[in-house]
């Protein structure tokens, strides 16, 4: 497998050190030099597999020989070991359930294949690996858990102080062993500039061994195809091919494996973007003009970010074409007001409890639908987080409805473990070099 810089489509490089430096020197993205197509038969016949069948058959498909398969399918199975199962709730209306990992969070599909991915092509005696993480959220905990204790490997995690809930928080900073948090005075925007310099900087380069476990890096960006094949399956196995995914939409790493997903053969009608308050990518498909902000907070917190790093991958995709975007790519863009409303409308109509992030993708598919309605299709919106991560979101009566996981009471009782930090890069630089 060989990838290229967005940035440069003739710098390319091998799988494996795509992986360990995450981000080309050029500061482009890495993306693969040929999306190949799945095989026909295996679309026609998908409802016949497991999760963990079809996510070794796309990461086959897409890795090639970067890896032996027996290595690959080992890694995917051990990975890949819990479910995302698409629920109904109406008629033509499904929630992809992405939240069965060990931290609660889609963000474990990525984390669990990269540490593993890493874990595999390092080498007994090498430099330690650090790994940087910026999060708005749920990244942090699942990079947490996904590298927790895995061999020559240095976690640092950087998070906006004040800017998760609570849950997120211990989930970050609970761990201890070779994984640090860092509580920066800012907003993720300025966690990911940090991250972001300390790449380009040529001493850190010199000294320390760095990577990313932010979607920056392609090993998070694979994974994640996944469970959109998976979703179709679920669908195709009750009889519907016509599907429609909404996607709550922040640093659009998500919704970049999807379109990934459907460059590689699979049927897609649509792909819905729900954003919050910031709304850069919403802005620019309707005008043209990308203008990025800094980001906001909002009560869907892992979707605070202003500049969202996956657009350029996005835009790659599609030769910078916004009007061939705008064919598969419908956006929208709702308020804390209209979040909480969906929140409450939602657990009304069909007694479930959305997450804020989820609220919005129904939200999205909600407006879709109601301007297609001539059209049969399924409509999956992805459920990103589970609702006990934002206890305080909730009105009474649906967080009485919330089970919490046993291992989220027990992180109570855990100490917490944090360096506060300003958002200055030669502070940050400076804490890197005397790890």
């Amino acid at each position: 497998m060989k990838l290229y810089s967005t940035n440069n489509r003739n710098l390319t490089v091998d799988f494996p050190e795509a992986v360990f430096n995450s981000m080309p020197q050029d500061k482009g993205l890495y993306m693969p030099k040929e999306v190949p197509a799945v095989p026909t038969e295996f679309i026609e016949n998908i409802k016949n597999y497991t999760l963990p069948e079809i996510a070794f058959q796309v990461a086959s498909t897409l890795l090639g020989d970067a890896l032996p398969a027996a290595d690959l399918k080992r890694i995917v199975e051990d990975a890949v070991n819990f479910d995302a199962p698409a629920v109904r709730l109406d008629k033509n209306t499904y929630v992809l359930e992405l939240f069965h990992g060990p931290s609660l969070a889609f963000k474990d599909f990525g984390a669990r294949f990269m540490s593993r991915i890493m874990a595999y092509f390092l080498k007994d005696g090498e430099e330690t690996l650090d790994i940087l993480v910026a999060t708005s959220g749920d990244t942090g905990g699942a990079v947490a858990l996904g590298f927790l204790g895995v061999p020559n490997t240095r976690v640092t995690i950087l998070y906006p102080s004040g800017k998760v809930s609570p849950i997120q928080e211990l989930q970050l900073c609970t761990n201890g062993q070779n994984i640090h948090a860092i509580e920066v005075d800012g907003t993720f925007d300025d966690c990911q500039r940090l991250v972001k310099q300390a790449f380009a900087d040529q001493e850190l380069q010199k000294k320390r061994r760095l990577t990313s476990a932010n979607s920056i890096n392609i090993s998070r960006l694979i994974p994640q195809t996944f469970y959109y094949f998976y979703a179709y399956a679920q669908m195709q196995k009750q009889g519907k091919t016509e599907v429609v995914f909404s996607v709550p939409s922040g640093n659009f790493g998500n919704l970049a494996a999807g379109l990934l997903a459907h460059r590689m053969g699979l049927p897609v009608k649509q792909f819905l973007a729900g954003t919050n308050a910031n709304d850069t990518v919403p802005r620019y498909l309707e005008t043209g003009v990308y203008e990025t902000h800094a980001s906001v907070q909002t009560y869907a917190n892992a979707m605070d970010v202003g500049a969202p790093s996956n657009w350029v991958r996005i835009m790659d995709l599609f030769g910078q074409d916004r009007n061939a975007i705008m064919k598969i790519v419908s956006s929208y863009t709702y308020t804390d007001e209209e979040t909480l409303g969906a929140i409450e409308t939602i657990y009304k109509r069909y007694k479930y409890v959305a997450c804020p992030h989820t609220a919005i993708a129904w939200l999205a598919l909600e407006d879709y639908a109601a301007t297609h309605e001539s059209e049969v299709f399924a409509g999956v919106f992805l459920s990103t987080a589970h609702p006990c991560k934002f206890p305080a979101i909730f009105p009474l009566d649906i967080a009485a409805a919330i089970e919490v996981p046993k291992e989220v009471m027990e992180m109570n009782s855990k100490l917490k473990l944090a360096d506060k930090m300003d958002a200055d890069f030669e502070t940050f630089k400076a804490y890197l070099l005397n790890l």
